[in-house]
């Protein structure tokens, strides 16, 4: 199956797609979408609902993931975050997309097994997960591979219903999981 996972921002909004199949993660493109700062945020959404209308139908995925909104300390931010997070699901819907929503502590603690982990960490991880060589990624960019990448582990899980008794078993079970340096 091909993920599309977005990290969406009124600024930046960031797209990563992967293909999951047979417990195997295959990177296939990432990118950001340059939001033109205007004082209207009407044009602004219309781009971020465009360009991800537009790389659907490029890469045909048939899930989405979405990173959920957090509240901070600015109520302003958060809900313009919602406006984007709002077109990015329009999007999918009007594609016909499964969709599933992650927390930004969930992601983090799937890719690098600490909820509070950095965006340095993030990224390092994935680029190792999926064997990315770019040596300059923006954090939008990898943090929106980090929700795909979430996303498949979640199925993964879902499909082994076998939990793990302790962390041999989960390393035994789960060689792919493991990065040796």
């Amino acid at each position: 199956m091909r993920i599309l996972g977005v990290d969406p921002g009124t600024i930046t909004t960031g797209y990563g797609i992967i293909d999951f199949d047979k417990n195997e993660i295959v990177y296939i493109a990432s990118g950001t979408i340059q939001i033109p700062i205007t004082k209207d945020f009407g044009p602004r959404l219309e781009k971020i609902y465009d360009e991800l209308y537009k790389i659907i139908k490029k890469y045909k995925p048939t899930e989405f993931a979405l990173e959920t909104a957090f509240y901070g300390k600015n109520v302003q931010s958060a809900l313009k975050i919602g406006y984007a997070r709002g077109v990015s699901l329009l999007a999918a819907v009007h594609n016909k997309l499964h969709i599933n929503e992650y927390s930004p502590r969930e992601i983090k603690k799937s890719i690098v097994g600490k909820g509070s982990s950095s965006k340095e960490q993030v990224q390092y991880m994935i680029k190792k997960i999926c064997s990315i060589k770019k040596s300059k990624m923006k954090f939008d960019e990898s943090d929106a591979i980090a929700v795909a990448v979430c996303h498949a582990f979640k199925i993964k899980s879902n499909y082994n219903h076998k939990r793990s008794k302790n962390w041999k078993e989960f390393i035994e079970s789960n060689p792919e999981r493991i990065i040796h340096y």
